[in-house]
């Protein structure tokens, strides 16, 4: 079944817009079918507040219709907000109080923009230390992407990321090296992901950890690691939710930060998103945007809708797999009341008997 617009949210109407499924709350009240409940604990900044919501919201919503999904976005106080998304999140998302009283099937915590290279330094910090902690013990299993599996990486098992000495940033090939783990099963054994970061999780520290990996890449390094017990932790250093136009959001937003002075160097491209054509494009876009600088002029818009129409999604369906078959394990071992303790009455070092 479908993601269950139970409030207003202005996500649920724009992914209807787009011909996603969403159920009106009458209709899913009507239907006897089991519920499942996924948080999305959202870090995202401002700007990308919005955009998250619904990147993750129709990766659940186009995955394993088993269940009518009901997704509850919350947020941490201590993140810095601007007025009007304060007020987003006051109106739409629910306190992380909340949320822990109603208690949750499975967990998504996105990633977060910082300042800095100490992530314990960053107001976040304690707070998602505490909502781990809870997930841990109370949620069957959580998700976490990029710069959230950096942090439970760095709290729970003491591996630090460690910089890359740039950033890397575009869509790369991965290859499913242990093809026994259930969240791979019938998916891609070869397949694209995006990727956006300064920093990585090495697959020595993974193995530190006592995780799995389960998908990598040799340029782009591991993607997919799962904690020991094969399901409490599902961790991502790529972004398979990304939109087929999110990395040239990002390129846009770049060059912005290069025309007002925030940046010295004239961004590279994200690597293997554009064709040969767009990126004669964008050499002579660049051409045009620093004469005009040099001569005092405001900067010529980027030509976004004509590169937009010449990008290819290579990820999407592999991810859509890959977030069916996880919401199905987290099907196969919660309850129906999503109170009862972490998968009461099955092995927790072993949830999906993958040692039986």
């Amino acid at each position: 079944m479908p993601i269950v617009a139970h409030n207003d949210l202005p996500a649920f109407e724009r992914l209807r817009a787009e011909g996603q499924n969403i159920l009106p709350s009458h209709r899913a009240i009507a239907q006897d079918i089991r519920e499942l409940h996924i948080g999305l604990l959202n870090m995202m900044p401002d700007a990308a507040l919005a955009a998250t919501e619904r990147q993750f919201f129709r990766l659940v919503g186009q995955s394993n219709q088993i269940a009518q999904f009901y997704v509850h976005p919350f947020t941490l106080d201590a993140l810095p907000r601007s007025v009007e998304a304060r007020s987003h999140i006051e109106r739409w998302y629910e306190p992380f109080t909340r949320v822990r009283e109603q208690g949750l099937d499975a967990l998504i915590i996105t990633g977060a923009n910082v300042a800095g290279a100490d992530l314990s330094a960053e107001p976040f910090w304690k707070p998602l230390e505490e909502v781990v902690d809870w997930a841990c013990e109370s949620v069957t299993s959580t998700l976490c992407s990029c710069l959230a599996t950096h942090a439970v990486m760095q709290f729970r098992y003491g591996q630090k990321r460690r910089p890359l000495g740039g950033k890397r940033w575009g869509v790369y090939a991965h290859r499913v090296v242990d093809r026994t783990h259930p969240l791979v099963t019938s998916v891609n054994t070869l397949f694209d992901v995006p990727h956006s970061r300064f920093n990585e999780i090495g697959r020595d520290q993974f193995e530190a950890a006592g995780a799995r990996v389960l998908v990598e890449s040799e340029s782009a390094g591991v993607h997919l690691a799962v904690s020991g017990d094969g399901l409490r932790l599902v961790m991502f250093q790529g972004h398979p939710e990304y939109d087929t136009v999110s990395l040239l959001k990002e390129y846009k937003r770049e060059v912005k930060r290069y025309a007002e002075g925030a940046r010295p160097d004239y961004p590279p491209f994200p690597e293997s998103i554009f064709s040969r054509k767009s990126t004669a494009v964008l050499e002579e876009f660049r051409h045009m945007l620093e004469r005009e600088l040099d001569r005092g002029r405001p900067p010529p818009a980027l030509p976004e809708a004509r590169l937009a129409a010449t990008l290819d999604n290579t990820w999407r369906d592999t991810a859509e797999g890959v977030l069916g078959n996880w919401m199905g394990l987290v099907y196969r071992v919660t309850h129906n009341d999503r109170r009862i303790p972490f998968m009461d009455g099955v092995d927790p070092a072993d949830p999906l008997g993958l040692r039986s």
